[in-house]
């Protein structure tokens, strides 16, 4: 079942220029991908357990997916036993991820990841996952400082999205593959020190893993305070 909790999103009249265009491409473009996205499963299939494993969360810990598209993290996490809810902005990705569910453990919420319906320091985990890259950066921000809002002091949040190798010649390559496929903010994310990013939000990062040769970073933070 989805929930509908579009009543957190920003108000319209509110968002710069910049904004009302990502918020409107992004549900756009969604719609139209939503039957398609899971295309990429086999790639990213490994990352979404290896993310639970990083996690390593005590049983009965409640897991936030932000940005959770047709809900392949989410629904890692509630394979495991944990409770877990996805949120998205687009209704069409969350209806293939409640088809795809077969777990009482996961619920899926429409909600603006920059305005989310949760009290603070619900969440023991929260995780998101190839999102960052996707907004701009007073978009992000937001949703960073909303992430560490929800997640309880001592809770941890897990940011799984693109970096680039340690190689010179691998960085290039993959930073001018990935360009040919994903969109305008792509170039300002990968220049960020996401590891900086974190740390004004109260998060502090304690561990770092590599996927897809470097392509992909997960790393794992604390929020302290």
């Amino acid at each position: 079942m989805i929930g509908r909790e579009m009543a957190a999103t920003r108000p319209r009249g509110d968002r710069a220029p910049e904004e009302r265009r990502y918020y409107k491409l992004e549900r756009k473009v969604w719609s139209l991908l939503a039957p398609l996205y899971d295309a990429s499963g086999p790639l990213l299939s490994a990352i979404r357990e290896r993310v639970v494993d990083l996690a390593a969360a005590p049983d009965g810990s409640r897991i936030l997916d932000i940005a959770t598209g047709t809900g392949k993290q989410a629904l890692a996490f509630a394979k495991h036993g944990y409770d877990t809810v996805g949120i998205d902005l687009s209704d069409a990705m969350l209806r293939v991820a409640v088809r795809k569910s077969v777990s009482e453990k996961a619920h899926f919420v429409i909600a603006d990841a920059t305005m989310m319906p949760f009290p603070d320091g619900v969440f023991d985990v929260a995780a998101i996952s190839f999102a960052l890259h996707e907004m701009p950066v007073t978009v992000m921000r937001r949703a960073l400082a909303e992430a560490a809002r929800v997640i309880r002091t001592g809770g941890q949040l897990i940011v799984i999205d693109y970096a680039l190798p340690g190689s010179r010649v691998a960085s290039f390559l993959v930073y001018n593959f990935v360009k040919l496929y994903e969109g305008r903010y792509y170039a300002d994310f990968i220049k960020l020190d996401v590891r900086e990013l974190l740390s004004e939000f109260g998060i502090k990062v304690t561990a770092e893993r590599a996927a897809i040769s470097g392509a992909v970073a997960i790393k794992k933070g604390i929020r302290e305070k």
